[in-house]
């Protein structure tokens, strides 16, 4: 039997010959053939790998160095690593590790391990905790259709389910800035372009819908392929760790009024949103200066079972409710409980002689929603407490839609005073 021709380029460290089948006028394959070599080069933007020097203008465009997080050091201005991130000022030896990330499961299994008295001493906790803070924890509803956004919406009425929901959403968020006087309403103005001098960061962008919907409604600057089509709009999508961005470095808002907005935003997203927003004091870098472009803010709270104590804004705040690091994270997961029902009684103690996990699968529907509500209010008010403290601004959090629409209903409204 004929054995196949084999590269002749020898491998040292797998100690034989390159397995490519050769050119047919030559005794290397494709890679490895002198000729062709020579007439290769380095990357000019990541030297470990070499490029055909007649293809550089196309392989800068989508060298995979782009896609990597260290690319952004030498390519862009705004991208400095962990600006927004926080930092944790526990001591190492805290259970679950300064700095960690710590995940949803690591969160779950800490609190079935937690002894009995400790869990029932966690939970007096939390309502010791809820009840300081009761009279501002009091969250109003707020589910606005405003005039603005009706033609909008009537436009779509074709569409799925879940896309008109998103709707209803996107267009309470413009309501709630509307009604907090960031907004104005330009039916009764009788123009479309009120806002326009306004910029608008969007956050966790997907598509930009919410962008789409503050364009037609409100005639403000900024889905995605619609609002590329109007000519007015100045598009620019980033795609960067909110941790990463200093917002203040994009060429295009230097100077410019903006307004952040983002729909849906996963556990510590929020935390990162204000530290880049907002001025944030625990960073270990010194920022594109100082001035504040913020004219207002609306970020809807989601998934606050993905919260992490390094990020969380006020620690301080925590620290004075009697919550430390390791409670954080059990709080946290608790937020997570999947029930149905509305609010009611709190948790009454159970025999001792179970563990905490059958404890918890023994509880009512009303009492696991009353404690999840509760410990999602305690993580919420904390972020409007900080916003509050910087001073300038007024602020508030409300819930912007029905949970029928969606349990993740907590929106969080700012406006600057100038």
């Amino acid at each position: 039997m004929k054995t196949a021709r084999r590269c002749k380029l020898w491998l040292p460290r797998k100690n034989r010959f390159c397995a490519n089948i050769p050119l047919h006028d030559s005794l290397y394959c494709g890679n490895h053939n002198p000729k062709l070599e020579a007439q290769r080069i380095s990357c000019p933007l990541d030297p470990s790998h070499s490029i055909y020097r007649r293809k550089v203008k196309q392989h800068v465009k989508r060298c995979p160095f782009l896609k990597q997080p260290q690319s952004f050091k030498l390519l862009e201005p705004f991208f400095k690593k962990g600006i927004n991130g926080g930092r944790d000022f526990e001591e190492e030896e805290e259970s679950f590790g300064a700095g960690n990330i710590v995940t949803p499961r690591t969160k779950r299994q800490a609190m079935y391990e937690m002894t009995v008295i400790e869990f029932y001493e966690l939970i007096t906790k939390i309502e010791a905790a809820y009840a300081s803070i009761a009279t501002s924890s009091d969250i109003q509803e707020s589910f606005k259709e405003p005039q603005a956004c009706k033609i909008w919406m009537n436009q779509e009425v074709e569409r799925k389910k879940s896309y008109r929901e998103k709707q209803v959403q996107h267009a309470s968020i413009l309501g709630n800035l509307e009604e907090f006087g960031v907004l104005e309403d330009p039916t009764k103005l009788g123009c479309r372009t009120v806002s326009s001098d306004y910029a608008v960061v969007e956050f966790g962008a997907g598509r930009g819908y919410l962008s789409h919907a503050l364009a037609d409604c409100y005639g403000i600057r900024k889905a995605d392929r619609r609002l590329r089509q109007k000519e007015s709009m100045v598009l620019e999508r980033l795609r960067v760790d909110i941790e990463d961005l200093d917002l203040k470095a994009i060429e295009s808002l230097k100077g410019v009024p903006y307004l952040a907005v983002g729909n849906h935003l996963c556990g510590s997203a929020i935390d990162l949103i204000l530290r880049c927003c907002l001025l944030p004091k625990q960073t270990t870098e010194t920022r594109s200066g100082d001035t504040c472009n913020l004219r207002g803010l609306a970020v809807a709270t989601c998934c606050h079972h993905l919260c992490q104590w390094k990020h969380y804004i006020n620690k301080s705040y925590l620290s004075d409710l009697g919550i430390n690091k390791d409670d954080f994270h059990v709080i946290t997961s608790i937020t997570n409980w999947d029930v149905c029902a509305a609010p009611g009684k709190s948790i009454e103690k159970k025999s001792c002689n179970k563990g905490v996990k059958e404890i918890i699968h023994g509880m009512t529907e009303p009492e696991m929603a009353a404690l999840r509500s509760k410990c999602k209010a305690i993580i919420d008010m904390g972020r409007l407490m900080w916003v509050k403290q910087l001073g300038g601004f007024t602020a508030d959090i409300v819930k912007y839609v029905p949970s029928s629409i969606s349990r993740e209903n907590n929106l969080l409204v700012a406006k600057y005073m100038q």
